[in-house]
């Protein structure tokens, strides 16, 4: 059925019997509703346990889409470790960059250096579209509180061609930390150190607060976003609130 139907058919659908419901009860009709065409992104960050943990005790079959960009801090591949064995996931894939696009576009591995967003491009947005071909539904951890294009985001949308799920968009900094605790759920390493966003080492920096959580990502610019999340209309969403902001 899921096959056969219109993705803005089944985008009204979805919204429409699913309206009201957010967090794990979400995840887990989301889930029923499209057996083997469900995958949940994580990027193992600072606040990745939460969703982990819904889907773990949901489904821990499910596929977790996890990027490894190989400019990953080497706390974030051992928390990756740690929570895929804590939780009991089985199916956590590892997302690389293709070696033959590195080698044409970033052979020295200082891309990044001279422009942030093809190195992203490279190294993050072109794997992760070939990761999530198979898949109809993508389940992501983002929330409205990290600000920037995110403070509008609905529950259900569509996004490059996919319908996008985000459970947690109305959980605050206290809702985690709430979660994180009654679940007793071990804090990414960086996190302990001040690290409020962790992604790529060249790009993140320490800092951080519950108003702009993401303040360490590409700290000095107006990238706010690497480009594996997509407007409606499939453009990459990166700076539009920031510029408006004159941040």
């Amino acid at each position: 059925m899921l096959d056969n139907t219109p993705k803005d058919l089944l985008l009204n659908d979805l919204v429409e019997s699913h309206a009201g419901l957010e967090g794990r009860e979400l995840v887990a009709n989301i889930i029923k509703a499209a057996p083997g065409k469900v995958a949940l992104l994580s990027s193992f960050g600072a606040e990745s346990a939460v969703l982990l943990h819904m889907v773990s005790e949901i489904d821990p079959n499910l596929p977790v889409l996890f990027l490894d960009t190989e400019k990953l801090f080497p706390e974030t591949l051992a928390y990756v470790e740690q929570l895929t064995k804590e939780l009991g996931l089985t199916d956590v894939r590892h997302v690389k960059p293709d070696p033959d696009d590195l080698a044409r576009h970033d052979p020295a591995g200082d891309l990044h250096q001279f422009s942030k967003d093809k190195c992203c491009h490279y190294r993050k947005t072109v794997p992760m579209r070939a990761a999530q071909k198979e898949f109809d539904i993508l389940i992501s951890g983002r929330k409205r509180y990290h600000g920037a294009s995110r403070t509008s985001l609905d529950f259900i949308s569509m996004q490059d061609g996919k319908i996008k799920i985000e459970p947690l968009a109305a959980f605050s900094a206290l809702d985690l930390r709430a979660y994180m605790q009654s679940h007793h759920l071990p804090s990414h390493p960086l996190a302990l150190q001040g690290y409020r966003s962790i992604g790529c080492v060249p790009c993140t920096t320490a800092g951080g607060s519950d108003d702009d959580p993401r303040a360490g990502r590409w700290a000095g610019t107006e990238k706010t976003e690497c480009g594996i999340h997509f407007s409606a209309n499939g453009t990459v969403i990166r700076t539009e609130i920031r510029q408006a902001a004159g941040v």
